[in-house]
């Protein structure tokens, strides 16, 4: 028998790892989180796999929203799309911009409550009708980031690399910090549908203290 159904849980609204604003470069402790997760490699605007993987992880995500509404109780907003971004030299992030030599892994938030077994059945559910092609690249793991530096950027993707910069090479050694992640991403904004000059991203970093590097 489902459980009595609570109110449908806002992630992006409660939890302090999704706040940022513009202009502003804040330190924020960001707790393990679970994500369905889905890597690939090249330039997200041209690549099959990026697109492939993004069919992939969508069906699985929702799947699992209904399955804990149906069976736990628990409703919940599907939160947004995320991107950990990153290549062999960084400057292809802040200087080049070489899309081509990027690696991606594109992810979607998952609450703690569900288990691997609610993801085994979502991802057979999800298979059943027009079989995402990435389907078996899907995955269920939890990101362990710790205490991180993030911003909001509202704009194109393309405009990111001054942010960035100021990030990398300004903010993060002006404060004893070092580098200590993969560059994360949080597209608040749904890209195929708004506007590049009025999209919504949060970007995150990894950090460490100099010292304990």
């Amino acid at each position: 028998m489902p459980k009595k159904i609570d109110n449908k849980v806002d992630f992006k609204k409660i939890l302090d790892a999704y706040q940022a604003q513009r202009g502003r470069f804040r330190v924020v402790d960001v707790p393990d989180m679970q994500y369905l997760m889905a890597d690939g490699h090249g330039d997200p605007n041209t690549s099959s796999a990026f697109t492939e993987a993004v069919k992939a992880l969508y069906p699985v995500a929702y799947k699992l929203k209904f399955a804990s509404k149906r069976d736990l109780g628990r409703d919940y907003v599907v939160p947004p799309l995320e991107g950990l971004w990153w290549a062999e030299d960084m400057a292809a992030f802040t200087a080049a911009r070489d899309k081509s030599r990027w690696d991606w892994t594109l992810m979607l938030m998952v609450p703690d409550w569900i288990d691997q077994i609610m993801f085994t059945a979502a991802v057979e559910k999800a298979g059943t009708k027009r079989r995402p092609t990435r389907l078996d690249d899907v995955r269920l793991r939890t990101l362990s980031e710790g205490r991180c530096v993030q911003t909001l950027h509202i704009g194109s993707f393309d405009d990111e690399a001054g942010v960035l910069a100021k990030l990398h090479h300004g903010f993060i050694p002006d404060n004893g910090l070092r580098l200590a992640g993969t560059h994360h991403e949080i597209y608040l904004s749904d890209y195929r549908k708004v506007a590049p000059d009025k999209q919504r991203t949060i970007l995150r970093q990894p950090i460490t203290l100099d010292a304990e590097v």
